[in-house]
């Protein structure tokens, strides 16, 4: 299935397998609002509000939306790189918000994120190899060999040579950065990766490789993403299942070609309605949101896209609606 031959996509799809590897419940993370003289805390950004999805091993876990609705905040809450005000994360049949910061530090290993900014996420100050080196030396005990093997093997996972090793990141292109960044990510074996719009700050041609990149390491390695990007074609044909977000709450979720072939949600409507058509005489029927996203410190009571919905009624107003099952696994938070 390929992504778009334009831009040479030729990602295929992992399929994925059916046991669960991740359960999240209930997750909310709340930032304090300080203010007065003494900085009290009166009110509280709902970055995300109340969120709960299942991941299967080996599967593709697409988060979408636009900025600010609590994609990377999600991603970040579920690695505890932020602190969940509430909620259960449920990894491998560990909670992992009740660990201990020791058992948390020796389960990361298992965990891992893929920033969207390589360049800010590598230390400027360390070659390529002291990188790599360094989540091996964190979790494992090594030799150099064994270090050096290591780092080889990776090496030639992400498509570098040996020779660069001794290079800083500065002295790299933004696709080879990222595939530095990928590296360090893998290079422990994990499990599990949150990918944070890691294709969103390179160019198209380059988007292509990365995201076959990923793709081919998700078979090799046997890894299941979550993948976070507002790139819909993209998300269309990397992930297996997909969940919309508003506001900090899933507004609509299920199997991808559910999603996209039947979107019920107004918002996901809208969402899709701006997606280029590959056929260029085909028109679409632009869906324009009215007004502005509502105050994440002080949300609506009752549907969050309420004030900038045409379709809204009296009862959007006053109850906030919740995941209903539609068909299977596809549910969406809408009273229509």
């Amino acid at each position: 299935m390929d992504i778009n031959a334009d831009a040479g996509y030729t990602v295929k799809v992992v399929r994925a397998m059916s046991k669960e590897l991740l359960n999240v419940e209930n997750l909310k993370t709340y930032f304090p609002v300080k203010s007065g003289v003494f900085k009290q805390t009166k009110e509280f950004v709902h970055a995300v509000d109340d969120i709960s999805f299942k991941v299967n091993e080996q599967e593709t876990f697409a988060l979408v939306g636009e900025s600010g609705c609590g994609k990377s905040t999600t991603g970040r809450s579920i690695l505890r790189i932020i602190e969940p005000t509430s909620g259960n994360v449920t990894f491998n049949d560990r909670d992992i918000l009740k660990l201990s910061k020791e058992e948390m530090r020796k389960s990361r290993k298992d965990m891992q994120l893929i920033f969207q900014n390589p360049y800010s996420s590598l230390n400027p100050r360390m070659t390529v190899k002291k990188l790599l080196e360094e989540p091996l030396k964190t979790h494992f005990t090594m030799t150099q060999n064994e270090l050096d093997e290591q780092v080889l093997w990776v090496m030639e996972k992400v498509g570098l040579s040996k020779e660069q090793l001794e290079r800083y990141p500065h002295q790299f292109s933004g696709g080879q950065r990222q595939r530095i960044s990928i590296a360090r990510a893998i290079i422990s074996k994990p499990k599990f990766v949150v990918a944070d719009e890691p294709v969103s700050a390179l160019d198209v041609s380059i988007q292509s490789q990365i995201l076959n990149l990923l793709i081919e390491l998700q078979k090799d390695l046997k890894l299941t993403y979550i993948f976070i990007s507002h790139d819909l074609n993209v998300v269309r044909h990397i992930s297996n299942s997909v969940a919309v977000m508003y506001l900090g709450r899933i507004v609509e979720t299920g199997k991808t070609e559910e999603i996209f072939e039947n979107p019920m949600h107004p918002y996901t409507q809208a969402l899709l309605s701006a997606v280029p058509s590959k056929d260029p005489l085909q028109k679409k029927k632009r869906i324009i949101l009215q007004g502005d996203v509502p105050s994440p410190v002080n949300p609506p009571k009752g549907c969050p896209l309420y004030a900038r919905c045409d379709k809204a009624m009296d009862i959007c107003k006053e109850n906030r609606p919740i995941l209903k099952t539609i068909l299977g696994t596809h549910q969406t938070a809408c009273h229509l």
